[in-house]
Formats: structure tokens, sequence, C-alpha cells
């Protein structure tokens, strides 16, 4: 059994050594334009601070500079190397699927990687700079805001991730739907512990204020209703149920 395996584990190790050493490259050229990528980071929160905001943007320990030069170098390494990690990961796949299965999965790679994209950018265009205004504004005529490197860089990472991650629900749910698993009334039956499970989704990535888990909240139910309008397409639970129906007719005599 072991040598039926041994020619999968030599692949999967080979994959593996071509996206560790395309992400250890990537890193060490990202690494040398880490001030650029890091101003990029930081230019939704630059441009509050000062101009509407009262505050600062500092560095509260004597290694944190090297610290934020790393993360901002890994940051962008991973996205420069998700592509080869994506394209090692399914020649590594490719071999096991069937036909009708790599129909699937092709799309579901594209679109899911689109889907990441425009979640990413939507957060750092449109719900970061909201949530950084009007959370900075809030006591801002009491006290000046001092903001840390550190904190600000973890919380915009937990930020734009969780929104490129929520909008592969639409995706997942065209996958799941396209083998059978669920179906357009399966998630509108679960919607009201979707909601739920929605805000304390938002709860846990958004800062600790309302608006902003709010805010969070609107744009992950609303992918939740793209949901159920892509499996009311894709898989709805009405043509099911009509062919179980004929399926348990009894032969018609002749």
């Amino acid at each position: 059994m072991l040598e039926d395996l041994k020619p999968h584990i030599q692949d999967l190790r080979k994959r593996l050594i071509i996206s560790v050493c395309v992400f250890f490259a990537a890193f060490i050229v990202c690494f040398g334009f880490w001030e650029i990528i890091f101003a990029f980071i930081k230019a939704p929160l630059v441009d509050v601070l000062g101009s509407e905001v009262r505050g600062k943007f500092i560095a509260s320990g004597m290694i944190e500079g090297i610290f934020i030069a790393m993360k901002s170098a890994l940051f962008a390494a991973l996205v420069l190397a998700m592509p080869v990690i994506f394209w090692q990961t399914w020649i590594f796949v490719a071999p096991g699927l069937y036909k009708h299965e790599k129909k699937v999965v092709v799309p579901f790679v594209f679109f899911g990687t689109m889907m990441f994209a425009i979640g990413v950018a939507f957060s750092y265009y449109g719900v970061l700079p909201f949530i950084i205004k009007n959370v900075l504004l809030f006591g801002n005529d009491q006290f000046e805001a001092y903001i840390t490197a550190e904190n600000y860089f973890t919380f915009f990472i937990r930020l734009v991730i969780g929104f490129g991650i929520a909008f592969e629900l639409p995706v997942l749910c065209f996958f799941l739907g396209k083998v059978g698993l669920i179906t357009d009334e399966s998630l509108k039956g679960f919607f009201k512990y979707a909601v739920v499970l929605i805000f304390i989704i938002a709860a846990i990535i958004a800062p600790p204020d309302v608006i902003s888990q709010i805010l969070l909240a609107i744009p992950l139910t609303g992918l939740y209703g793209i949901s159920i309008l892509v499996l009311k397409w894709v898989n709805p639970a009405t043509i099911i149920v009509e062919e179980d129906e004929e399926s348990n007719q009894p032969p018609s005599k002749e």
C-alpha cells in the first residue's frame, strides 16, 4: 500500500517545494519594497489622521518597525504567490478527478479567486475608510488618538481577509449546489440562524462598536441572499421535488 502511495507523496513533495520556493522568492522581492507596500496598507488611515481626526500613527516598540516590514512583505508575497500555489494544487489534484468534476473545479477556482479579490477591494476602498473615520471620530473632541502600527496592521489584515473569505459564500454555495448537497430551500430554512451567525462573525472581525458590526453584517447578509438566488438557478428544490414525485409514480399500463 505504501508503495502505491509513494508516487503521490513524491509529487506532493515536489508541489510543496515549488510553492514554498516561489513564496520565499516573492518575500525577498517584497521585503525590498516593504515601505511602498505598507504605505498602501496605511493609506486609508493616513487620509483621515490630521485632516478630520486628531491623532498620530506611531510605533510602540524599538523593533516594531522590523516586524511591520516583515509582515507587510509576507502579506504581499502571499498575494503574489497565490496563483502559483493554486496552480500547483491543481496539478496535484487533477489526475484524480473525473472529466465532469474537472469542469466544476476550474470555474470554482476562477470565480473563487475573483470573488476573493472583489471582497478585498470592497473592504479596502469602501468599508475600511468608513470604519476608520467613524471609530476615530467618536470622542475625538475629548482626546487625541494614538494608533500603533501593530494594532492597525492586525486590524487591517483581519478585516480585508475576512471580507475576502466572506465573498466566497456564493461560489461555495454554487459548488455545493452543483454536486447536489444543498438547495435554495435549505438556505431559506437556515436564514434566521444564518443572520445570528453573520452578526457573530461581524463582531469577531469588526472593532467593538455596534455601527461597524452592522456595517459588516449588511453585506454578509446580502451575500447570503445572493447565494439563495444562485442556488435557485443551479439546484432549485422545486425541480428535485417534481423529479421525486415522477419517480414515485407507478409505471403506466399500455
